[in-house]
């Protein structure tokens, strides 16, 4: 009987988010202001492409790709610009920020991991305490993403380009190769 129980809650409860651990770690105030400086600039998003034939292509393909994920054209296509935006934006992959999000939240906007993370990127609410400001919403797209690219490209930096341990730390798991494998696994499948 409880073993149906736990089938029937796993079949009804939206799914979990795959967030680690991700632990609050003490920034000098200069680090803490150039993050806040980061997340808080409010220019819009555009493209980063070198030319509006390479844009298509790739918004086509991604598209495409997406389409069982985010059904509505529109939605798919606002989330695919400002993914490339954000990721560019941070100096990232935007393949490996869409590798990311499949292993964080399987795309779901309204994921809350266990620990407490939230969103696509699945970002620890600590962060908006230490480098937001009170009204960002963890929920809503830009700043979901704009988050989580600045908290990656910190702990790019950190770990001096070093991008296993860095997704390790993303995720709270530095060190251990689960998580770094499981996100650049699926970064090789948005690339191919």
């Amino acid at each position: 009987m409880q073993r149906l129980i736990a089938l029937l809650l796993f079949l009804l409860l939206p799914a979990a988010a795959q967030a680690g651990a991700q632990i609050y770690e003490p920034l000098s105030a200069s680090v803490r202001a150039s993050l806040y400086k980061s997340v808080s600039d409010s220019v819009p998003p555009r493209m980063a492409f070198s030319s509006s034939i390479e844009e298509i292509n790739w918004l086509d393909e991604m598209s495409r790709r997406m389409e069982k994920r985010i059904p509505d054209r529109a939605t798919r296509l606002d989330f695919l610009k400002t993914v490339h935006y954000e990721a560019s934006r941070a100096g990232l992959d935007p393949q490996l920020v869409l590798g990311l999000i499949q292993v964080e939240s399987g795309f779901k906007k309204y994921a809350v991991s266990s620990a407490g993370a939230r969103g696509f990127m699945q970002i620890m609410p600590f962060w908006v305490k230490l480098i937001g400001a009170s009204d960002n919403n963890l929920f809503h797209l830009r700043t979901n993403l704009r988050f989580g690219c600045t908290i990656l490209r910190h702990y790019l930096d950190r770990e001096k380009g070093d991008l296993f341990l860095a997704l390790g730390r993303y995720n709270g798991s530095r060190g251990k190769p689960e998580y770094p494998n499981a996100v650049l696994a699926n970064r090789a499948r948005w690339l191919s």
